[in-house]
């Protein structure tokens, strides 16, 4: 075993075939790249708090173990040795399998949920010189263009220009400026008219400079013999550059993924005290990402973030059930969270003492100052109640958002039918609606968009907080 697997501390099932060596082994020089992990002593002063801590002693024994070092173990292996998670594909799947193999080593029961969800259609692209490598280079393929197909040909960039169209496109990757659903239309049939035998959909710049356009799998208006694929805005950029220093051949490769299953990892360990109740106290995240994103911070850190609590919270004792639910196909709609709230009878909604939900907790992204309490009904709970007493004692206070309100994340799904949740995430000072530039975008990596000091406080935070409700119970 490696040094990287044996602080991992646990097995992976023989379910998958994807394993820890793999994905930990191959990418260690990412960690290694990271700042160096937070060293603050149990009883310093925190970075940007109020004062030193006032550790209770249930605080005491998660603040001392929790490590930002093995929460960023799990995200290498998740965003670079998976890479982006789509749901439903066997991406999603082997993240599945490596989230279950380690929860499962780490003594709790462990239940993967199936559910159905839509096709996908995706594409990636590698060249020749080679394309750089900073950033991942799958794509969205449309499905109204040929699907499971290879193109290989030189390329040709025709932009936003209506006049490169008269010219002979014969055999070319062309490149296409495409703003609009106007523009696709008209744009893709006049490029295979003159020949094209690939089409890149280039997406116009975000208009807010913290926000970059993403990759997707545009819909046309009538189908056509070729593939066509959609970028994302720093892949662009990345095509153009690569033109401008000379001659690109590009393979285009489109894949249509059919009949799918996403999959829900739901792990739980009985309370241990002998008071014990059958309540229940759950910690989650989601472990999928969108088109074209490694999905570091979004939300491969929320997914450490529960690992890493997993293996913390594992031998303390408590009276309610501590429970970690990692769901699949948030992207597309928190159908894996609503999938499961559906499944739960009003008796086993009812033992949920609440649910704390982490998506996007450790940017590196400067100006993410604020950790954001985010409630769907814009209430405070026993959730929300419990993290900013956590913060009181730790002295993290300053860093903390009022409540506030905010859905569009998994604790959503459970407070829509009563059960206390909340949203916990790193972002800009002055609103939850503003995220890192790498939000959703070939660039959220572990080098690009992941932070150490963060990562430390949402652990920090999170199990302080999770710790505190399971005891009392």
């Amino acid at each position: 075993m490696s040094s990287q697997e044996k602080s991992l501390d646990a097995p992976s099932l023989t379910r998958s075939p994807f394993s820890r060596r793999v994905a930990l082994g191959a990418f260690a020089a990412s960690a290694a790249a990271l700042m160096p992990a937070p060293a603050w002593a149990l009883t310093d002063r925190r970075p940007g708090s109020a004062g030193p801590p006032r550790l209770s002693p249930n605080d005491r024994p998660v603040v001392a173990q929790v490590s930002a070092q093995r929460a960023v173990e799990h995200i290498i292996a998740l965003s670079e040795g998976v890479g982006p998670r789509i749901g439903g594909t066997q991406s999603e799947k082997d993240a599945a399998d490596y989230i279950a193999g380690v929860l499962d080593g780490y003594g709790y029961t462990v239940d993967l949920e199936p559910f159905a969800v839509a096709d996908k259609f995706l594409g990636q692209l590698t060249g020749s010189p080679a394309l750089p490598q900073d950033i991942c280079w799958q794509v969205g393929a449309s499905p109204s263009g040929a699907l499971d197909v290879t193109v290989r040909a030189d390329a040709v960039d025709v932009g936003d220009n209506p006049a490169a169209y008269a010219g002979d496109l014969t055999g070319k990757v062309v490149l296409v400026d495409a703003a609009t659903a106007a523009q696709r239309n008209s744009r893709v049939p006049a490029a295979v008219a003159r020949g094209a035998a690939a089409v890149v959909l280039l997406p116009a710049d975000a208009a807010d400079p913290i926000r970059r356009t993403s990759a997707s799998s545009p819909t046309l208006s009538a189908a056509t013999s070729v593939p066509v694929v959609a970028v994302a805005q720093v892949q662009k950029h990345r095509l153009r550059e690569a033109l401008a220093a000379g001659s690109l051949e590009l393979t285009v490769e489109t894949t249509a993924h059919r009949n799918l299953t996403s999959h829900n990892v739901l792990a739980r360990r009985r309370g241990q005290l002998p008071t014990s109740t059958d309540r229940q106290v759950m910690v989650c995240a989601h472990y999928d990402s969108v088109i074209g994103a490694p999905g570091a911070n979004d939300d491969g850190s929320g997914t450490g973030l529960c690992l890493e609590l997993a293996r913390v919270l594992r031998a303390l004792p408590t009276r309610a059930e501590v429970s970690f639910a990692l769901w699949g196909s948030e992207e597309q709609g928190l159908i894996g969270s609503r999938y499961h709230v559906r499944q739960l009878d009003q008796a086993k909604r009812d033992r949920l003492i609440g649910v704390f939900n982490n998506d996007m907790i450790a940017t590196s992204w400067d100006p993410a100052t604020r950790y954001w309490v985010l409630s769907f009904d814009g209430q405070p709970n026993i959730i929300t109640s419990s993290v900013i007493g956590a913060a009181e004692r730790l002295g993290y206070s300053p860093q903390l958002s009022p409540v506030t309100t905010r859905g569009a994340s998994d604790h959503q799904s459970f407070q829509e039918v009563g059960i206390a949740s909340a949203n916990f995430s790193w972002r800009g000072e002055a609103s939850p609606a503003l995220l890192e530039p790498p939000y959703h975008s070939p660039e959220d990596t572990v080098a690009k968009n992941i932070s150490m000091e963060r990562m430390q406080v949402s652990l920090e935070l999170i199990g302080a907080a999770t710790y505190s409700v399971a005891r009392d119970g």
